[in-house]
């Protein structure tokens, strides 16, 4: 889809230095990508088997833990 925008050259140079993103195109599109995958919902489901844990953690350690805490 083909657009004009007015962008914040400011915002851009930021951009560009966090990124390392060399065109506007590039960047514009980098940044709706994030937008999307920062407010989609989340399932969890697909995090099955994704997350390790701290050695030595439980859940009943934690529910136990929580109403005495230092």
């Amino acid at each position: 889809m083909k657009t004009t925008i007015d962008l914040d050259d400011d915002l851009v140079k930021q951009a560009f230095a966090l990124t390392g993103i060399r065109t506007k195109k590039e960047l514009v599109n980098f940044a709706l990508a994030e937008l999307v995958k920062l407010r989609s919902p989340k399932d969890l489901l697909d995090l099955a088997g994704k997350i390790e844990f701290a050695e030595g953690y439980g859940a009943n350690m934690v529910r136990c833990d929580r109403y005495f805490l230092d």
